[in-house]
């Protein structure tokens, strides 16, 4: 019986080692931000900023994993592979925003939920249509807000990312992919 050697890193492997360095390369940026201002979190520029830097970290070490692996990668290993970073790096990152919240500066989500309302109806009344919105309606909307910085909130966020990461790792996992010509017959 021949055995084939096995992959010294397999994709999971790789990938939770991955995940771990962009979790806290995110995690460190989200600190840095908040020690110069806290209003900067909830800025749309930030955010902006925040997905292209994640993901490009991801394509990042998705291209360098391939390298190591030999310069090839058929679609499961990068669905994987992008899988499980996006899944490790997204965990740590929603720990370390609730030991923000709740442990660090437990007032923060209230700042938050203030600043991000303040910067909506700005923006409404930049459209004209800030004077639309009744006292009630604004409650409501600082109320849902509020809602998203608790425990439980930034359980269902994560949820959901579950859900947008595996959808994320289908289109990775294709940009990854490589197979060996030399093969083809």
């Amino acid at each position: 019986m021949d055995l084939q050697p096995q992959p010294t890193n397999s994709p999971a492997s790789s990938a939770v080692k991955t995940g771990l360095i962009i979790g806290l390369v995110m995690l460190s940026i989200n600190f840095i931000v908040y020690f110069i201002d806290y209003s900067y979190l909830v800025a749309g520029w930030y955010g902006f900023f925040v997905v292209v830097l994640f993901f490009g970290q991801v394509i990042y070490f998705g291209k360098q994993y391939r390298k190591e692996i030999g310069g090839f990668m058929d679609f499961g290993t990068a669905f994987q592979f992008s899988l499980v970073t996006l899944i490790v790096s997204g965990f740590i990152s929603t720990l370390g925003n609730m030991l923000l919240y709740f442990v660090i500066h437990p007032g923060l989500p209230e700042l938050l939920v203030e600043t991000q309302l303040e910067n909506m109806v700005a923006m409404l009344d930049s459209f004209g249509a800030g004077d639309s919105l009744s006292g009630d309606q604004i409650d409501e909307m600082r109320e849902e807000m509020a809602s998203n910085f608790t425990p439980l909130g930034q359980f269902k966020a994560f949820g959901i990312s579950l859900i947008i990461y595996a959808i994320l790792s289908l289109i990775l996992g294709a940009i990854f992919k490589k197979r060996d010509k030399s093969n083809d017959y």
